[in-house]
């Protein structure tokens, strides 16, 4: 980390209400609070800094809001815990309602604190104190946040802030929004005002599913001869996942997972017949069909799924759903997705109501029929060739061999990866998509997963589009300037990619030339120098790299410079394609938009 931060200050008394803001945040454990600066929280500001003396919580600089929601956000899919993020009145609000929406969607939670100008308008600085000020800040947000409050004291502001730390970390987790009035920031802290008692404000332990579900939902496994288990928002950790594995085996059941969401079962295990992709290849989709009971683990979309393998109709297995995500599910986003139909609802998150099954379940032997899988992968769709640039194969192929040996998080991965490719065997292996399809969100997300993982012996590896890669390029200094470990690897098609197949499938409908797909789409003439952009915030940075040759020694050196402790971006230049059953999946749902 960073060492140019002022000593800890000794013997500062609590005198501002910011002060007592800024002492509630050490108290209930944020080690981090990343900011955009803004005069709204000058107060809270100057107490982290000249009353907590900058440490605990740690404030991280970031160039743009949406870099610094998006750090958090990176930073929970490592920990599965809370960072606090500052966000200066109305316009930095309104800069980071992406990101926000990436975290709503990804279900991670966050302390999000905001600030305006005085409420009191007799108190407002002629212009600007006006224009940064809104009567209901909260509700720009409000169809994306757990939770929104607008204190109008220091001592609301506290127990809202308690309230915020309780439901943030009550699944299903989700971020929250406090908005501080500069007023109380900077008003004497009255006399007598306690903290809150954080030991009485905890958030409650998980809740179990009842009995009665349980005793229905063994009742079906056990009478299983192909069952499914798919898997989805799970939690980062180890015994969770062991038990995972373990009822797995005890049923013998097939296991599906997507790359939507972080590692969540061995993609080794013969169990695991199918590799994952950002959408549910052809294979997995008739795995699910033959099956006769279906388990899910808080799986994404499983209405979607089971429309996908059987049609209109009502599933012919027995479904199983274990999540608390309805919890989430309100009146503005569709982000609950379809309505699965489904015998058996164990209202618990995966990591409670697994254990319990297993239990229920007791020894015995899986009575599965299902025959030994074999592993089958997807071929690339053939792209367009451009001179000077390698397949999208060749590129996997590259970077996942080279760091086959290295203690790695993928932070992410881009659309167009292989899924071959994609062998975890650790919930740190891979953390998921950004939740909410929010372009930009990778760079932030890839530094806040570094600053969780710096101790952890791992190396963070962020696989990202060029689009995605631009939208949120500065990012990279709030790294390079926190000194955190950092390998970032672009696929640099040139191209809006994605965009490209819709308009494709498009032209085709309406039988117009396909060849013109790429217009207004592609960032070339000029190229853009993402190295440059790179290097310009003071990283290492490499490319364009155009050959598979010259990519393996570019990502033995960067991996060097890695270990280092210092971040380094390569810029490595692919044809413009997806891996085959992504194309496929990306053209059929452009048929619905």
């Amino acid at each position: 980390m960073n060492s140019s931060r002022p000593p800890v200050r000794a013997n500062v008394e609590m005198a501002w209400g910011s002060d007592a803001v800024a002492q509630f945040l050490r108290d209930a454990g944020y080690t981090y609070i990343s900011i955009t600066p803004g005069a709204s929280f000058r107060g809270l500001h100057d107490s982290l800094v000249n009353y907590l003396g900058g440490e605990k919580p740690a404030l991280l600089l970031c160039i743009h809001e949406e870099h610094a929601v998006a750090l958090a956000h990176g930073f929970a899919k490592v920990t599965d815990k809370a960072m606090a993020v500052a966000l200066h009145s109305n316009v930095g609000l309104m800069h980071a309602t992406m990101a926000i929406f990436n975290a709503w969607c990804d279900r991670v939670p966050m302390l999000i604190i905001g600030a305006q100008g005085p409420m009191d308008a007799e108190l407002r600085r002629p212009w600007v104190e006006w224009i940064h000020t809104a009567r209901d800040l909260g509700s720009l947000i409000r169809g994306y946040v757990k939770w929104d409050d607008q204190p109008a004291s220091v001592g609301a502001a506290l127990e809202a802030l308690a309230r915020a730390g309780i439901i943030t970390a009550t699944a299903p987790t989700g971020p929250v929004y406090v908005c501080l009035d500069l007023t109380n920031q900077e008003e004497p802290v009255r006399p007598g005002l306690a903290l809150p008692d954080l030991a009485r404000f905890k958030p409650p332990l998980a809740a179990q599913p009842s009995d009665e579900a349980v005793v229905k939902a063994v009742e079906l496994l056990r009478a299983a001869r192909k069952p499914v288990i798919i898997i989805g928002r799970v939690s980062r950790d180890e015994q969770a996942w062991a038990l995972r594995i373990a009822l797995a085996e005890r049923l013998g059941a097939r296991v599906i997972t997507d790359l939507r969401v972080g590692a969540a079962f061995p993609t080794t295990h013969e169990l695991h017949p199918h590799a994952p992709g950002l959408f549910l290849g052809e294979d997995a989709v008739a795995t699910i069909a033959e099956a006769d009971v279906i388990l899910s683990l808080d799986a994404l979309d499983l209405g979607g799924t089971l429309q996908r393998a059987f049609g209109v109709s009502a599933p012919s297995a027995s479904v199983i759903s274990c999540s608390v995500d309805q919890y989430s599910h309100n009146g503005w986003s569709m982000d609950y997705l379809a309505l699965p139909p489904v015998d058996v609802t164990l209202l618990a998150t995966p990591d409670a109501a697994v254990p319990v099954l297993l239990k229920k379940l007791g020894d015995g032997v899986p009575m599965s029929v299902w025959e030994r899988a074999v592993r089958g992968y997807a071929d690339c769709a053939p792209g367009e060739q451009v001179q000077g640039a390698m397949s999208i194969q060749a590129f996997a192929e590259a970077v996942s061999e080279e760091l086959a040996n290295v203690e790695c998080c993928y932070t992410s991965l881009t659309i167009g990866w292989p899924r071959e490719f994609c062998s975890f065997e650790h919930p740190l292996d891979y953390l998921g998509h950004d939740g909410g399809g929010g372009i930009g969100a990778g760079p932030g997300m890839a530094v806040g997963a570094a600053l969780a993982l710096q101790d952890s012996g791992r190396i963070p590896v962020a696989v990202l589009g060029d689009g995605d890669f631009l939208m949120g390029a500065t990012a990279v200094w709030t790294a390079v300037h926190e000194k955190l470990p950092l390998l970032i690897v672009i696929a640099n098609n040139s191209s809006f990619f994605n965009d490209e197949l819709h308009q494709e499938r498009v032209a085709r409908a309406r039988s117009r030339p396909v060849e013109n797909r790429s217009i207004g789409l592609r960032m070339s003439d000029p190229s853009i120098d993402l190295a440059m952009i790179a290097r310009g915030q003071g990283a290492e940075a490499f490319g364009p790299v155009r050959s598979e040759d010259e990519l393996r020694t570019i990502m033995k050196r960067a991996i060097a410079i890695v270990r280092n402790g210092a971040v380094c971006v390569i810029d490595a230049a692919v044809h413009p394609e997806y891996e085959r059953s992504t194309s496929v999946s990306l053209m059929k749902s452009a048929q619905t938009g």
